[in-house]
């Protein structure tokens, strides 16, 4: 059966969503993306559907304070839910793309008094965001590969803070040991101005980190990390909350499981653990634990990839 039907399919829905509008703040917090691992693998004319889901547990108390009778409330980055929803398009050997869309469930956007702000709003679109891997250095079985990441975030609420992403991406394998390496930048651009008519246009350090062993040709079992690092420059002025609360880093780890099995038998596409086969399916299932008080106790991730 062909699969070109469900391509244009999927890339119709995909693009017809990436064109929603919804609620977004209008301040932002530290950079949290998404709990995903990027890959240097590009196959020129491979499609790859992604879903990337997070849910928090234990979400650290939001800090509250009166100021000339108004009430003020952190805007630490925290979510109850994420999901994500992306197409990535392998354009040759070297280059792949992707766009995407991400709905959050997060904390109130203006509270009402100091038990409101440890609520959550309901489920709504956040962002969109297309991304760009140029591969500079291929990996092919072990050794070494290295490549740039770009990736442009764009808010649904018109006036929203845009974010710029980039950074190096490292591989390394050895026999079934695999290591990845993602520092980025986060630009902040636009969003609110403080009291003073500033934007807050700060730069934020991310990273994220893997370690993977491929137990056999289906399962996989890694160790993950993702964190962020609040205000390490950037132009502007602090927003009134964040010179009245300061800044926040949030930073997890934990164990995560994949999954991967072919179900429409062998042919020419790559698999993710290093066999060639037809189209694939992964799952990934694990839990983030928080290293910090600013970091939610737990943060369960949940993942599907779907190549074809």
């Amino acid at each position: 059966m062909s699969i070109e039907p469900l391509r244009g399919t999927v890339l119709t829905a995909v693009l017809a969503a990436f064109a929603l509008i919804g609620p977004g703040p209008a301040f932002a917090g530290p950079a949290i993306g998404q709990f995903e691992i990027k890959s240097l693998r590009a196959t020129p004319g491979e499609f790859e559907f992604q879903s990337q889901n997070a849910y928090d547990l234990g979400v650290p108390r939001r800090r509250t304070e009166t100021v000339g009778g108004e009430l003020k409330a952190d805007h630490n980055s925290l979510a109850r839910q994420r999901n994500a929803i992306e197409l990535e398009y392998g354009i040759t050997t070297f280059l792949k793309a992707r766009i995407g869309i991400e709905y959050e469930r997060e904390r109130r956007e203006d509270p009402t008094s100091p038990h409101d702000a440890q609520g959550f709003e309901d489920l709504k679109l956040d962002e969109y965001e297309a991304e760009l891997i140029w591969v500079l250095v291929p990996r092919r079985g072990d050794g070494f590969g290295l490549g740039v990441v770009v990736e442009y975030e764009h808010p649904a609420e018109s006036g929203g803070t845009r974010k710029l992403n980039y950074g190096p991406l490292f591989e390394y394998q050895t026999g079934p040991w695999r290591l990845t390496l993602n520092p980025m930048l986060s630009q902040f651009m636009g969003g609110g101005r403080n009291a003073a008519g500033q934007r807050d246009e700060k730069t934020d350090f991310g990273y994220s980190a893997r370690i993977l062993n491929r137990w056999s040709e289906s399962f996989a079992v890694a160790l993950e990390a993702y964190g962020s690092i609040e205000r390490v420059g950037g132009r502007g002025g602090r927003s009134d909350d964040a010179q009245i609360f300061g800044d926040f880093d949030q930073h997890r780890i934990g164990p995560v499981l994949y999954w991967s099995w072919v179900p429409g038998g062998e042919g020419s596409h790559t698999h993710p653990f290093g066999r060639d086969r037809d189209s694939e399916v992964t799952l990934g299932l694990g839990t983030l634990f928080g290293l910090n008080d600013d970091t939610p106790t737990a943060s369960l991730k949940l993942s599907m990839e779907v190549a074809f």
